[in-house]
């Protein structure tokens, strides 16, 4: 190429060879396929690598207006296509593991939550579904699910680099637009991210809505099997907490804010058996400094 541009294209891997997490970082690795320009120019550049357009060549040009802006959309959005068609039915597998129910049976503790909010959109004579679906959507994905979505090294042992990160940004952002009830029309001036899973979009809010409509339409949960549920997980993961370290961390926030609990406590009329039990745990604690479950 002219003046000594050579573009190549690369795939940063780190990780471990051969283990889980180095085909699921491998799976992500494949969306930073990035184009690259080599740039040789010993007058006004030293050798050095950089994305399709050159971070410093603003500044560069005031100093040399002749050289222009390196401008190769083109390829840029050929390699992203050709990028989100290689990962598409991993994406479109993960959303619809998170937004379905196996044998028609959703997770206890959804179905006992999203229950709680419709009773209280019942007793709060809220007959609109769109703040119900606003409700389930801003409590479990858009709290949880896009959080882990944008940072897999909080649940994997591996690395996000910055490339992956914009490429994981991406798919939390189709994500969020899925459960979204806002009716956009995209046009050749929106970003390109979003113009990436527009046609998939309204295809995934149906699902969505489905999905509300099949967990809302399941037999209800009922407190005592909540709780026997609840128990079961415990003893699943019995041994795999420090319990003592957890009492401690609640001892630090009641420490910290005891008075104002214990003002809207008061504020709000509650039983002063409540009261009682929050001053006795506290000194308890106090007391101890450090407990365990008996």
């Amino acid at each position: 190429m002219q003046n000594h541009l050579t573009v190549s294209a690369y795939i940063k891997h780190e990780q471990k060879p051969g283990s889980y997490l180095a085909q699921l970082s491998a799976i992500w690795s494949s969306m930073v396929t990035c184009c690259c320009v080599f740039v040789t120019d010993d007058q006004n550049y030293s050798t050095k690598y950089f994305h399709l357009i050159d971070p410093d060549i603003d500044q560069d040009q005031k100093k040399n207006p002749e050289r222009k802006k390196l401008k190769l959309k083109e390829v840029y959005l050929t390699k992203l296509l050709s990028t989100k068609v290689a990962v598409h039915s991993f994406v479109e597998n993960l959303f619809r593991t998170i937004w379905g129910t196996p044998n028609l049976k959703t997770p206890p503790a959804i179905k006992y939550f999203f229950d709680f909010l419709d009773a209280q959109g019942e007793s709060k004579r809220i007959n609109d579904s769109d703040v119900l679906h606003i409700w389930k959507t801003n409590s479990l994905p858009l709290r949880f699910w896009v959080n882990i979505l944008k940072n897999p090294q909080f649940v994997f042992d591996m690395e996000k680099t910055p490339p992956l990160d914009g490429c994981l940004s991406v798919i939390a952002q189709a994500f969020m637009d899925s459960f979204s009830l806002a009716e956009k029309q995209l046009g050749k001036h929106d970003p390109t991210n979003k113009l990436l899973y527009a046609k998939d979009i309204s295809q995934y809010k149906q699902e969505v809505r489905a999905y509300y409509k099949q967990v809302r339409d399941q037999p209800p949960i009922s407190s005592s099997e909540f709780k026997e549920f609840l128990h079961k997980e415990s003893k699943k993961h019995e041994n795999e907490f420090n319990e003592s370290a957890a009492l401690r961390e609640l001892y630090k926030y009641m420490q910290l804010y005891f008075d104002e609990i214990k003002l809207k406590l008061d504020q709000n009329g509650a039983p002063v058996e409540l009261k009682e039990q929050l001053q006795h745990v506290k000194s308890l604690f106090d007391s101890l400094k450090s407990c365990s479950w008996n």
